[in-house]
C-alpha cells in the first residue's frame, strides 16, 4: 500500500510508523522568552502589510502547549531557536535558551550570536556549557555573516563541529546581505563549518545547493520548502526539483514551529508529494537530522 502524507496533525505519528522511522528530527523550531514570543507574533500579524499576504500563527499557544504537541508529532529533540538582532541581546539569549534545556527534559541546547565585542568568549562559553545548535538571521540581524567581527566565533564552531542554522535567503523579505554570496565568502575563511542553510535558501534555491555540493558540511533544512503558502511567492524551480533526489543525504527536516500559517502535518504533506520515495522521506525527516544532532540512541 503506497503511503501518502499526512492530511492532519492527528495523522503524523500513523504516517511515521508506516515509513517505519521513529520519529522527527526537527532542526528549525523557535521558543523563546514569552514577552519575545508575544512580540514575533505582533510582527506576524501585521504580515499583510510587511509581506503583502496574511500570516496567521497556528500554534498560538503557552509554552507547555508548544512542547506537549510536538512530542505529540514525534519530535524526539525539540530546539530552542532564537536569534538576535541588536547588540548585547545574544548573551541574554543564551542564558535564557540554557535554562530552557535544562527544566525540558528532551529539549536540545541551542543558543546564537550577533557581531559585536566579546563574541567569540560567549560562543566558546556556550558550546562548554554544552550548545548541540546555534542559530543566526542575516536579514533580520542585519549583517554580513562573513563580517570579522565573527572570526573568533566561526572559527570556534568550525572546530566543534555543532551545526548552525543560518537563515540567508532573501526570502520572504531580501536585506542587504541576504543571498548566496555572502555565505560562499564565509565558507572561504572557514570551509569546515557545519552549516545548515535555513528554507533551503529560498528563493536562490539553486545557488544555495551548489554549496551544498561544494562544502561536504553544508545542509539544507526544509522549513516552509513546498507548502501551499510558500510556492504563492517563493515556488521552487522545476529544475531545482529534479536535484533533490542526489541531495538525499544533505536535507534535513525543518518547520518554523510554531510560527507557521498551517498545521504542522502540511509541512510533511509538502514533502511527500513532491513524489521523491520512502527512502528520500526517511533520510530528510529522520535519518539526516538524528545523525547531525545526535539522536542515535532512538530507535524504531
Amino acid at each position: 500500500m503506497k503511503i501518502t502524507g499526512p492530511l492532519d496533525d492527528i495523522d503524523i505519528p500513523e504516517y511515521l510508523h508506516a515509513l517505519g522511522i521513529p520519529g522527527l528530527a526537527d532542526i528549525h523550531v523557535h521558543f523563546l522568552p514569552e514577552p519575545m514570543m508575544r512580540k514575533v507574533w505582533e510582527y506576524f500579524d501585521s504580515a499583510e502589510e510587511n509581506y503583502g499576504r496574511p500570516w496567521p500563527i497556528q500554534y498560538r499557544t503557552d509554552e507547555q502547549s508548544r512542547v506537549a504537541v510536538l512530542r505529540e508529532f514525534g519530535l524526539k529533540a525539540i530546539p530552542a531557536l532564537s536569534y538576535a538582532h541588536k547588540p548585547g541581546m545574544a548573551r541574554w539569549l543564551n542564558d535564557w535558551s540554557l535554562d530552557f534545556a535544562r527544566r525540558v527534559p528532551d529539549a536540545l541546547h541551542c543558543a546564537t550570536f550577533y557581531p559585536e565585542p566579546g563574541v567569540g568568549q560567549y560562543v566558546r562559553e556556550a558550546l562548554a556549557s554544552g550548545a548541540r545548535l546555534f542559530k543566526v538571521h542575516v536579514k533580520v540581524g542585519g549583517f554580513a555573516p562573513e563580517s570579522p567581527l565573527l572570526d573568533e566565533a566561526w572559527e570556534a564552531l568550525e572546530a566543534s563541529a555543532v551545526p548552525v542554522v543560518i537563515h540567508a535567503g532573501s526570502a520572504p523579505l531580501a536585506g542587504t546581505f541576504t543571498g548566496p554570496e555572502h555565505v560562499r565568502r564565509l565558507l572561504a575563511k572557514f570551509p569546515g563549518l557545519l552549516l545548515v542553510i535555513a528554507h533551503m535558501g529560498m528563493p536562490e534555491y539553486d545557488a544555495f545547493a551548489d554549496l551544498a555540493l561544494d562544502y561536504p558540511r553544508v545542509f539544507l533544512d526544509t522549513t516552509m520548502v513546498g507548502t501551499d503558502f510558500t510556492n504563492g511567492f517563493a515556488p521552487m524551480p522545476e529544475s531545482y526539483q529534479d536535484r533533490l533526489s542526489g541531495l538525499q543525504d544533505r536535507i534535513i527536516l525543518g518547520s518554523d514551529f510554531p510560527n507557521i500559517p498551517y498545521p504542522y502535518a502540511h509541512q510533511l504533506e509538502a514533502l511527500d508529494r513532491l513524489g521523491l520515495g520512502d527512502d528520500w522521506l526517511r533520510a530528510v525527516l529522520w535519518e539526516n537530522g538524528a545523525r547531525l544532532l545526535d539522536l542515535s540512541a532512538v530507535r524504531t
